[in-house]
């Protein structure tokens, strides 16, 4: 599959000009401005590059690690199940945590429930060496 990285650099680079993103704060589902990834790393979809994403832990008021989100079900060691939205699965993708600028948020889609949240927040911990 062809990627389109020169029109996610541009993308990228009108993001970089915005002056502030909005506010936000853990166990909130966003989509995010994810772009065109090499390899096997995950990309955002559509003309706008977009992918959902839990907010993991919040450092300061502009950055944030988040855990992407897929639909595909996947029962590992590496994906955790959860529901944002009622009837819609998702899976967080527990190996691909990544660190976001608050531009690169779009817009609020849910929360997780804090007793999911916890229990997600445990398995991504066990990944650790």
């Amino acid at each position: 599959m062809q990627k389109d990285f020169l029109r996610w650099h541009k993308k990228k680079s009108r993001l970089n000009d915005v002056p502030n993103g909005p506010l936000f704060h853990e166990r909130e589902v966003w989509l995010c401005y994810f772009g065109a990834n090499i390899g096997s790393e995950q990309d955002g979809k559509g003309d706008a590059f977009l992918r959902p994403a839990v907010i993991l832990q919040k450092f300061g008021r502009g950055v944030f690690w988040a855990l992407l989100l897929t639909r595909v079900p996947k029962m590992d060691q590496y994906h955790f199940p959860l529901s944002f939205k009622p009837d819609v699965k998702s899976f967080a993708i527990l190996s691909q945590i990544r660190l976001f600028d608050m531009r690169r948020l779009k817009r609020k889609i849910g929360n997780v429930e804090e007793v999911d949240f916890e229990l997600m927040k445990q398995k991504f911990k066990a990944l650790l060496p």
